[in-house]
């Protein structure tokens, strides 16, 4: 029952701290819908090569998985290390709170900042350039990116118990935008040399993106897209457990 308590207590703290984050939010939320508007301004009905989607309609699902990308590895990389640096996680600790619950409530105030850096792409594709989609295929759409954005919280738990306060910015920058620019969420990986789209196919971002293109053009999601992503969680995930324990004993 204290562990329940304490979980939902520290989540209740992580929330209100997120949300009071301005900056994080205009990074999160807005940022993405602004890089929309952006790269799909002047877009005609043109067919993207490949695929039967309009540049504005690829790219917004490429623009909603970026804010959702941001909100959770950003958020959750450059907190922990800074917490574990001043000493407060060594202080949640001393209380009933246990180490899953830390994670959890780390997760949980990533996802809720996320869902609206989905919405607002989605609102602002659907006003301003137009898009249109049945009403299954929003929520499908939704539903998966936001649900797989735990793969890059999990990635953003794992370099916050890895990285000291000084070199988490820099760490999760380069892996932020290596894994947004080549994993084609900043522009179709049709455009890049042969050799990088071979690399991009196996990116998580990749098949991030994947799951929902496949929802935007009414086709069941590619296996592989589905395997690496898997693949990907558990590393994320292995590696964030591991490494927590790791700082833990070090403790």
């Amino acid at each position: 029952m204290m562990n329940t308590f304490a979980t939902r207590a520290l989540i209740k703290l992580e929330l209100t701290r997120a949300l009071r984050n301005k900056k994080f939010l205009f990074f999160s939320v807005l940022y993405p819908a602004i890089l929309f508007l952006i790269i799909a301004g002047n877009a005609d009905g043109t067919k993207m090569d490949g695929t039967g989607l309009t540049l504005a309609t690829y790219m917004m699902v490429s623009m909603a998985s970026f804010g959702a990308l941001t909100a959770v590895l950003m958020g959750n990389s450059e907190r922990i290390a800074k917490e574990r640096e001043s000493g407060w996680v060594r202080q949640l600790r001393l209380t009933p709170l246990p180490g899953r619950g830390y994670v959890l409530a780390k997760t949980a105030s990533a996802a809720v900042v996320s869902l609206p850096s989905i919405v607002v792409v989605f609102l602002v594709a659907a006003a301003v350039k137009d898009v249109r989609l049945d009403a299954w295929q929003w929520l499908a759409l939704t539903g998966i990116i936001w649900a797989g954005s735990l793969v890059f919280a999990a990635l953003g738990v794992a370099i916050g118990y890895l990285a000291s306060g000084d070199a988490v910015r820099p760490i999760t920058m380069i892996v932020y935008f290596g894994l947004s620019i080549l994993g084609g969420l900043w522009m179709p990986t049709t455009t890049f040399p042969q050799f990088l789209q071979d690399i991009a196919k196996w990116l998580p971002t990749h098949a991030y993106a994947a799951l929902g293109r496949a929802i935007e053009e009414s086709q069941a999601p590619h296996t592989t897209d589905i395997a690496v992503l898997a693949v990907y969680f558990v590393l994320f995930a292995g590696g964030a457990a591991w490494l927590y324990r790791k700082d833990t004993l070090k403790a």
